[in-house]
């Protein structure tokens, strides 16, 4: 793929940052920026790219005026001190209909994940997130997706595909390379009954913003199994991102979302990240463009301390403990990693017709282990051991 036809580098002088420009410690003289011409792929760890789309976003259409605002915010931050190579490959060039910049993007995606390189979107709307899962149907590969949203975004299916109503599109798309959704900061009274039943129904874990934020540490281990991260930055409360028409007087505080965003980067599963919905023309003095610049900050800074304890290749880096509970045939099998203190669960995969049964790592928290101590099943156990041992329907 000729990346040169699809991509309009960023016009860095557009970027108003002559007047400490000189600083070499500054992002803006850290970050590499794509030209047009080839670059050396091994050598590059992290891309940026930015998405112009709006289409398909609902009651937001300046979202596509996005991506060079966040950049003006961005790159007035100070590098990081272990080295990281980034990429600012510019802005995808949209295309004459949504579904034509939907295929480039997820061309893009798929090819900076085959080339282990993370890419980082700067929506746009809230449906590239559709786009983004295309990338790994391309791959042939299956996604855990994590959305850090107020709404479940579920939509029905005989809805068009929009940044409201397309996480229904993925469920339905056949085939289908969905392994796992989990939701993270919905507000009830903005999502129907119908809509809540359905992801209980479908075993996906949702959580509410008041329980997340009252416990954020334990949201680590939703994100921690995530391969995928979409946020919606109206999932952030009005007063800390005034940049979207669709925010709510509650949701996250600016603190509590770089805290997650952070979790995202420590997690060596997570291969792309998106952050959608914001609006320049609703924004107040470049305040949302300032927090989501952070969010960035700290998804890479998180990057740079990941420790490589996902694969399990070496048995004897984790403390193996069983745990018999009066609800479950066979014991609860915890890991917790010696290097991280990182905590797993083996959920059974069982497959009656040719008779085996295969194991699956579930990221948990010393919070589940502690339950399970005390004959509780931990719910995202339940959830997980149901969604991969029985027939769902939608």
């Amino acid at each position: 793929m000729d990346i040169s036809s699809y991509l309009t580098p960023v016009d860095v002088d557009s970027l108003e940052l002559v007047e400490s420009s000189e600083d070499p410690h500054l992002l803006f003289n850290y970050v590499q920026f794509y030209d047009g011409t080839d670059f050396d792929w091994e050598k590059m760890q992290i891309a940026i790219v930015g998405v112009p789309e709006s289409r398909g976003a609902f009651n937001n259409m300046d979202t596509r005026l996005a991506p060079d605002e966040i950049r003006k915010q961005l790159y007035r931050l100070y590098r990081w001190k272990p080295d990281v190579e980034i990429i600012d490959l510019g802005n995808v060039i949209v295309g004459n209909t949504v579904e034509d910049t939907y295929e480039v993007v997820s061309e893009l995606m798929a090819l900076l994940i085959n080339e282990n390189i993370i890419p980082i979107i700067l929506g746009g709307g809230n449906d590239l997130a559709y786009a983004n899962y295309l990338a790994y149907d391309k791959l042939q590969q299956f996604v855990s997706i994590v959305n850090i949203d107020s709404r479940f975004d579920l939509g029905m299916e005989e809805e068009p595909l929009r940044s409201n109503a397309y996480l229904n599109k993925i469920i339905l798309r056949q085939p289908n390379f969905l392994l796992n959704c989990s939701n993270i900061g919905y507000q009830t009274y903005m999502n129907s009954p119908e809509s809540i039943d359905m992801m209980d129904k479908l075993f996906f874990e949702a959580y509410r913003v008041g329980n997340a934020r009252q416990d954020l540490p334990d949201m680590e281990p939703v994100i921690r199994n995530a391969d995928m991260l979409s946020i919606d930055i109206g999932c952030v409360r009005h007063p800390d991102a005034p940049g979207n028409p669709n925010a709510s007087a509650n949701g996250f505080y600016g603190e509590e979302i770089c805290q997650l965003v952070q979790y995202a980067g420590l997690n060596d599963k997570l291969t792309s990240f998106g952050i959608y919905e914001y609006d320049p023309m609703l924004d107040y003095n470049g305040q949302t463009a300032m927090l989501i610049s952070h969010m960035v900050w700290y998804f890479v800074e998180g990057y740079l301390k990941r420790q490589d304890d996902l694969t399990f290749k070496d048995k004897n880096n984790y403390t193996r403990i069983t745990q018999s509970l009066t609800e479950t045939l066979e014991p609860l099998v915890f890991y917790c990693s010696k290097k991280t203190s990182r905590w797993w669960v083996e959920v059974p995969i069982i497959n009656c017709e040719k008779q085996t049964q295969q194991t699956y790592f579930l990221p948990c928290s010393i919070k589940d282990y502690k339950m399970a101590e005390e004959d509780v099943v931990p719910e995202r156990w339940w959830k997980a051991f149901n969604k991969f041992n029985q027939q769902k329907s939608i």
